[in-house]
């Protein structure tokens, strides 16, 4: 039974020698204790004197249990009952909750609003990641690095109107300039990993791009050994096997395997690890550690001016290009901001299921995620895929899925 604390303002109903009104609990609130029994029945026991007593609270009426017998309370008034009724009255209380209890309604819509969020997150995740390869590949916008930049130019402007406006999260400031540079070294890393895994949806169905993916505790914890030097139990590194053997078998059973697509896509993934890493190094400390969404209020703009000149540099004209394709299809406007859009509320609602989750469901979640979209992505665009590359597939999630119970003990 769970144990509350007990103030002294309390009132008891004392049963020694006969049924009496309330009293005030004193100095001798140390000797009592309260538990908790199922739901709605409070009970209170007085440890050490001669006999057991109890206090229970069951809807609006008190009952006492004391060594000679039972009383019920109500408006004052106390009527010795027998110990029957106490234990049918607490049966009743816990298995029939009452309407006025709003701890059952909280939970109830605490459950629906954490399911919309996961479903949020879901398809926001998903859907950006098909609408990116729908127009990398599929609509022939063949411009990853300024698709890139107007993503982040959209976290950028989304990211100061949630935190600075609608005050989602109190805004944390940059105490130095030293912190400033911890930030634009994490967001040029940022730009790689995105850029990169942008440029391997032009060449890899979306499947194969989320096998590859999953790697990313492989890199974590060989980044987090090369630059820490930290050290796993040896069981978290025997479960890193599966993961890369996995996407070895997919590779070798993919019908649409690309070898640049196959090697830009590593590579961003190994960036997505080293960031992680990175933030965990750069802003360890108290006063330089920031949530995830005023990093990346941070961040994104510091991206824009990363990827502004690599755009007008590697993809010459592409405004220019974007503007001619609008006037004969004006959806690609709308495609762009949609998706933009998205590239925002993906990390929106990452932070906010973290928030109303807990570390292990989260990562459940995203195991399960990746699996939905390797579904999805087939149903809608059609891609060939082997038995053999499912099953590689498979074993890497597996392989993630044992990694991270893994971690989780070695804690």
């Amino acid at each position: 039974m769970a144990q509350i604390a007990l103030t002294p303002s309390a009132t008891l109903v004392s049963f020694k020698g006969g049924a009496k009104r309330g009293a005030k609990l004193s100095s001798d609130t140390s000797r009592l204790r309260v538990s908790r029994i199922g739901t709605n029945l409070w009970l209170l026991n007085k440890s050490g004197g001669s006999g057991s007593k109890g206090f229970g609270l069951v809807g609006s009426d008190r009952i006492y249990r004391g060594n000679r017998g039972v009383v019920k309370v109500s408006d004052g008034q106390a009527a010795p009952l027998s110990d029957s009724y106490f234990w049918a009255a607490a049966n009743k209380a816990n298995s029939e909750p009452s309407d006025r209890d709003p701890s059952t309604k909280m939970k109830g819509t605490s459950r629906f609003f954490t399911i919309g969020l996961v479903a949020a997150w879901y398809s926001s995740n998903i859907g950006v990641l098909l609408l990116n390869k729908y127009l990398l590949s599929n609509y022939g916008f063949k411009y990853p690095i300024f698709l890139t930049m107007c993503h982040m130019t959209a976290c950028s402007l989304l990211s100061y109107v949630a935190i600075a406006w609608m005050k989602m999260v109190p805004m944390q400031t940059i105490r130095s300039r030293v912190q400033f540079f911890k930030i634009a070294a994490l967001s040029l890393v940022f730009c790689v990993s995105v850029v990169f895994g942008n440029i391997s949806l032009r060449f890899l169905p979306v499947s194969f791009n989320q096998a590859i993916g999953a790697t990313t505790p492989f890199f974590t914890a060989v980044f987090a050994y090369i630059m820490t030097l930290k050290r796993e139990a040896w069981l978290t590194y025997v479960t890193l096997i599966p993961v890369v053997t996995g996407v070895i078998i997919a590779s070798g059973g993919e019908p649409s395997f690309h070898l640049f697509g196959f090697i830009i896509c590593v590579a961003a993934t190994a960036a997505r690890a080293l960031k992680s890493v990175l933030q965990g190094i750069l802003l360890s400390s108290e006063g330089e550690k920031l949530n995830s969404m005023n990093l990346l209020l941070y961040m994104a703009p510091i991206a824009v001016v990363f990827l502004l000149p690599a755009t007008l540099i590697m993809e010459e004209n592409v405004v220019g290009i974007t503007l001619a394709l609008a006037r004969d299809d004006h959806k690609i406007i709308w495609y762009l901001l949609f998706n933009s859009s998205l590239a925002y509320f993906v990390n929106l609602t990452n932070f906010l299921v973290t928030k109303h989750t807990s570390a292990l469901t989260l990562q459940v979640l995203g195991n399960a995620k990746g699996a939905v979209a390797v579904v999805v992505s087939i149903l809608i665009f059609r891609n060939p895929v082997s038995v053999t590359g499912m099953l590689g597939y498979s074993l890497t999630v597996m392989g993630v899925i044992l990694y991270s119970e893994a971690k989780k003990r070695s804690k």
